[in-house]
């Protein structure tokens, strides 16, 4: 199996089935991930730790998903260079407002690439990550080309079918 190049992570194994979604995108792209649980309020140090080696293990993209006071991609963007993207986890009553919040109000020189609230933020996640992937490798480009041509021919088929039906 090729090493990762993206590493998935959440704040709680409650987290999974959402941020599984990161990880099918990633796979449709051919890109080898992990996936791993760190808190930054329950084992600070560990996923300090995690962010400041993530690059020296190959790692290009961290996706950090967490609900609530969703802090875990602030505190891994502290800590490292590469890049972060944020997946707002709908966990609480507020329904992931305040995670969306937590994860994308981060002060300046420390960005975190925020995506949607919950499974459509977790997917979009993974095509960010394959897209920055892609800026450096001709394959993972040439993949996402056919990614969007696929998205298109799929509107093409839909208005067609609605045409259609309206004559």
């Amino acid at each position: 199996m090729n090493e990762p190049l993206v590493s998935i992570v959440m704040g709680s194994d409650s987290d999974l089935e959402i941020m599984r979604e990161a990880g099918k995108a990633l796979d449709d792209f051919g890109i080898a991930y992990e996936i791993d649980v760190t808190s930054a309020h329950r084992s600070p140090d560990r996923s300090a730790d995690f962010a400041k080696k993530a690059a020296e293990r190959g790692i290009k993209v961290i996706i950090a998903g967490a609900g609530g006071a969703a802090h875990l991609a602030g505190v891994i963007a502290a800590h490292t260079i590469l890049p972060v993207i944020g997946v707002p986890i709908p966990s609480t009553s507020l329904n992931g407002m305040d995670s969306l919040l937590s994860t994308v109000q981060m002060p300046a020189g420390i960005p975190v690439a925020t995506v949607a609230i919950g499974k459509p933020g977790a997917t979009n996640a993974g095509i960010l990550a394959a897209q920055m992937i892609g800026l450096a490798d001709e394959g993972i480009a040439k993949k996402m080309h056919s990614h969007k041509e696929k998205l298109a021919r799929g509107v093409e088929e839909k208005s067609k079918k609605l045409r259609e039906m309206q004559k």
